[in-house]
């Protein structure tokens, strides 16, 4: 028996391709649902599912961010990208071999690219530093979605005060709540991690598990140990931060 995993963050659609997926590949055990990339990368490196379905855009990690760590936290994992990108990103996936699913997912598409992995199920999967390519080609220059947040507010008593992102060193989930850590303290937000990791910029603040987003200008080193784990010593903070094995393939290049 085939396993999959999906990642989408519109519980409707994952439903969707929960059913369709029932009709077109029946045999195919569906090991976790997941709404968000950092869960999506923990349930691969987990599960070692032997196909992810992956939604292109998630909160904090995107789908080609989850690809191109779970190449390394599971190698034998098939992608398949859930997408609603336009023409010039359904041709990037088509130079780069990557197999697609194109929003709304038809039936008919579906059971055609259900038909290529089971014969592709075996063979090598694409690899990260091609995902990476791909992820940078999608991102350059094609103005995606709103404007990274640059300052955010947080209230205590009557004073409402202003912190400007670029001082945050990490932010951390608190139940649903986030506190964001700067060189003074911690301030609590009332906005959920989950929300928050959708509008900051990718390129600057990254996952490094389900529950913490670091900011990459506050990183003065990482550390790799013998199990594949890391740990951040960061510039303006006197504590480290872990960083779980999968997620280290995002600081491979560091």
């Amino acid at each position: 028996m085939s396993t999959a995993i999906i990642a989408e963050d519109e519980a409707l659609l994952r439903d969707v391709l929960r059913k369709l997926l029932a009709q077109a590949w029946p045999e195919l055990e569906i090991l976790a649902d997941c709404e968000d990339g950092a869960s999506a990368l923990e349930a691969i490196a987990e599960q070692q599912p032997d196909v992810a379905f992956l939604d292109i855009r998630m909160p904090g990690l995107s789908g080609l961010e989850v690809a191109a760590a779970a190449a390394e936290a599971s190698p034998g994992t098939r992608v398949v990208f859930t997408t609603a990108y336009d023409q010039y990103a359904i041709d990037a996936f088509e130079r780069g071999a990557v197999d697609y699913l194109l929003k709304p997912i038809a039936p008919e598409r579906l059971a055609a690219t259900v038909q290529r992995l089971k014969a592709r199920i075996a063979a090598p999967p694409v690899n990260a530093d091609a995902l990476a390519m791909l992820f940078r080609e999608l991102t350059t220059d094609r103005g995606q979605g709103a404007p990274a947040l640059t300052w955010i507010t947080a209230s205590h008593g009557r004073e409402t005060r202003l912190i400007m992102v670029d001082d945050v060193a990490y932010f951390r989930a608190d139940n649903k709540y986030t506190v964001a850590m700067t060189a003074e303290g911690e301030v609590l937000l009332r906005t959920p991690i989950r929300e928050l990791a959708s509008r900051l910029d990718p390129a600057l603040f990254k996952q490094i598990h389900r529950s913490t987003i670091v900011n990459l200008k506050a990183v003065a080193s990482v550390i790799r140990d013998d199990t594949g784990k890391g740990t951040l010593r960061l510039k303006q903070r006197p504590e480290t931060l872990v960083v779980s094995q999968p997620f280290m393939a995002l600081f491979r290049n560091m």
